[in-house]
């Protein structure tokens, strides 16, 4: 059966999310697969079920900075349950491999979709290049902020 088939029979089978949702997972997995490793020197291309999230969380602002939160309520996420969920579909559909350690409890409530994605953008100049760039920070830290001020 090849990967097409595959992936068929797993929207047949849960039609709970886009199948955007699934492309996105394994971008943000070969996103965090090149961060984990460069930073951590690691030679295994495995990571845990945290790694992957806090991944999920970065991909995410990268690619779609404000709108990460919308965006991902599109597709049918709207906790860390719910990226358990589509990993271990793929698993289940034999798209994507696991160790016997990784469990679905591993992406449970990890994090809470408002506060990591109610952002505000940050813009700098920079000067050298000659553009904007955004960046992105929590707006409770905004707000956490004023109030010692």
């Amino acid at each position: 059966m090849t990967a097409a088939e595959k992936f068929r029979n797993l929207l047949a089978a849960d039609d709970r999310y886009d199948p955007e949702a699934y492309n996105f997972i394994y971008e943000a997995l070969d996103w965090t697969l090149k961060k984990v490793a460069r930073a951590e020197g690691r030679s295994n291309h495995h990571v845990t079920g945290r790694e992957l999230l806090e991944g999920v969380r970065q991909f995410a602002i990268e690619q779609f900075g404000c709108l990460a939160r919308t965006v991902l309520e599109n597709w049918g996420i709207t906790a860390t349950d719910d990226f358990g969920e589509i990993v271990f579909n793929l698993v289940e559909h034999d798209l994507m491999g696991k160790q016997d350690s990784d469990s679905k409890d591993d992406f449970h409530a990890v994090f809470d979709f408002a506060d990591v994605f109610d952002l505000a953008p940050v813009f700098c100049y920079a000067v050298e290049r000659d553009e904007w760039k955004a960046a992105y920070v929590s707006k409770g830290r905004i707000r956490g902020t004023a109030k010692k001020s």
